[in-house]
């Protein structure tokens, strides 16, 4: 998500951000998430598109499989974003604002795993 330079009233003039940044955020899905046996003994990969909301004290709420990739796979991505800790919330105005957010979470071989101007590949 990006600033605009003349945002509409919904909209926030500061982004939210994972402290640390994007590499911190990719440095916390490789610690914490945990590829379930059942789709390791699939050879699945690829990513779980969750949904959810950083409300004004920045901690993520009601997340929600946007994108599943298998029940096992989705289950952990719901839980490693419960699990998540505040980020910097959006601010408009100065004041912090709930904003939605949809993070890819990955999974697979972690060796492919890359974070890059803020989004989270496979290569």
């Amino acid at each position: 998500m990006q600033a605009q330079a003349k945002p509409a009233a919904n909209r926030p003039d500061v982004a939210p951000q994972f402290i640390g940044g994007p590499a911190a955020l990719g440095e916390y899905l490789q610690a914490n998430v945990q590829y379930p046996e059942a789709a390791r003994s699939k050879a699945l990969s690829g990513s779980v598109l969750v949904g959810f909301t950083i409300g004004t004290d920045g901690r993520p709420s009601g997340a929600q499989v946007v994108k599943a990739l298998s029940p096992e796979c989705d289950a952990e991505a719901l839980r490693v974003i419960g699990a998540m800790p505040a980020w910097k919330p959006a601010l408009r105005k100065g004041q912090p604002v709930p904003v939605p957010v949809q993070l890819p979470v990955p999974f697979g071989n972690s060796s492919n795993l890359k974070v890059e101007k803020s989004k989270v590949k496979f290569e």
